[in-house]
């Protein structure tokens, strides 16, 4: 297999790169064309790799891409989800080059989708092809790739609950997560659920002259940002009421366990440009960043922002808040909750809307499973090392709900890196990690294949 990876290494580049020229932006109703010519794109990936009954199911919102090959009915069955959708590219302006048109420095592939999850999802077409073509496929395949990842998923749900008997299968496998790092291979076992929600503050019933008015007409702007900035403490702790009522507290043995991962602050801070990091206290940065809670703005926004000086006091501003959850957390209370709080510190003076989005639970996944020893023996053939099991701080929402629908735990098998920097600009996949994930995901197919015997 290795023989037919690095005899076709340049065209697997190549194609992603093709894929990474199409803007399937979900956010973004202008992008709708690419997102269907992308949905388009990876149809024909699959067929040519050798996929049977290929289609483009249509939904309330993007298609999803689904195709099988099934070798055997005595057999387990691996069902691949990935998406092929990105996160906006904005602002194009701090890009090094533009988002949607590919190039190759240091190794690194630069677009917008790179890692997020193109390059991550097409790892699993190209290594399904070398396996077709090496006519190794030890167990049958089914793949759901879907185009509203970056939006919620909003109709992904709807799709599995229609298609439970076609998506039969023992297990499914994402690449949507990021490894410790090229000499430190690791496998994803825990993430974090969300609260994605839109607040809107409104005073007067019209812009005003901040002169005329100015010290006696509340401003929304200031109210907000007074708001958002009463949700933390002192020590970075959220003062919504009940907030962490059913939040899991890991054990001194577990947080120990975590911090075995390597880890140097002072890199950390480096490659982040910081003088410090600024966490909850009486936890380590890895344990922010994965087993707590956590409440941050997304944006703000209000009033004049354009060029020069326009002296006025807006009607209105807003903000995009998130929430990531940790096990036992509901997405649904906890929005409740946050709704709630936000409407009672508003003085008399404003109104305030709160707005939900989208929300997902939070999941940790069984590191004693069938599935879980098949990854981490495929992650030890290629790198020559076993994997670390870590908790990301990222979301992927329909794992949960996969486990609830079809009944299946996931297996998180990523290659990207944390400093690929997916949602922001400039994001990068390294070639290694694209490479090196099509030649681990058939050991997994391998070792699952004969660990399910």
């Amino acid at each position: 297999m290795n023989e037919y990876i690095t005899e076709n290494e340049e065209r697997f580049v190549y194609e992603l790169m093709e894929m990474l020229r199409i803007p399937s932006v979900s956010a973004d109703p202008k992008f709708k064309i690419d997102v269907l010519r992308t949905a388009e794109f990876v149809k024909q990936k699959l067929e040519e790799a050798g996929a049977d009954n290929v289609e483009l199911c249509e939904t309330a919102g993007n298609p999803i891409i689904y195709g099988e090959k099934i070798v055997g009915t005595d057999l387990p069955t691996v069902l691949v989800y990935g998406h092929y959708d990105v996160q906006p590219a904005d602002p194009y302006e701090l890009w090094d080059s533009p988002p949607f048109e590919p190039v190759v420095k240091e190794n690194k592939i630069y677009a917008r989708g790179a890692c997020d999850d193109k390059g991550q999802m097409y790892m699993h077409v190209k290594a399904f092809e070398v396996m077709m073509k090496n006519d190794s496929l030890p167990c049958n395949v089914k793949f759901m790739i879907e185009g509203e990842e970056e939006v919620g998923s909003v109709n992904l749900a709807t799709f599995v609950r229609d298609n439970k008997d076609r998506l039969k299968g023992n297990v499914i496998l994402i690449s949507d997560t990021s490894m410790l790092g090229n000499e430190t291979p690791s496998v994803t076992t825990g993430l974090r659920g969300m609260s994605y929600l839109e607040v809107e503050v409104t005073g007067p019933n019209r812009d005003l002259h901040s002169g005329m008015y100015g010290g006696a007409v509340a401003n929304p702007i200031n109210i907000l940002c007074k708001m958002i900035a009463s949700l933390h403490d002192e020590q970075n702790h959220i003062t919504i009421p009940g907030f962490y009522d059913n939040v899991e507290e890991l054990s001194q043995e577990e947080r120990n366990e975590m911090a075995r991962a390597p880890f140097s602050l002072d890199n950390y801070k480096k490659a982040l440009d910081l003088g410090d990091v600024h966490g909850e206290e009486g936890y380590s940065t890895l344990e922010c960043t994965s087993i707590r809670p956590t409440l941050d703005v997304n944006g703000i926004w209000g009033g004049y922002t354009g060029e020069g000086a326009k002296t006025v006091i807006a009607s209105k501003a807003y903000a995009k808040i998130s929430m990531r959850l940790v096990p036992n957390q509901s997405s649904e209370e906890i929005t409740k909750k946050f709704q709630k709080h936000f409407e009672s510190i508003a003085p008399a003076s404003v109104k305030v809307k709160v707005k939900p989005h989208h929300g997902g639970e939070p999941v940790v996944t069984p590191t004693d499973s069938v599935a879980y020893q098949a990854a981490a023996k495929a992650y030890e053939e290629t790198f020559a090392k076993k994997p670390v099991p870590v908790r990301s701080g990222g979301s992927i929402p329909i794992v949960a709900m996969f486990k609830s629908e079809l009944g299946l735990d996931s297996v998180l098998m990523g290659f990207g890196l944390d400093s690929d920097a997916i949602h922001s600009p400039n994001e990068s996949f390294g070639i290694f990690n694209f490479l090196k994930g099509i030649e681990t995901i058939p050991f997994f197919y391998k070792y699952y294949a004969e660990m399910s015997k």
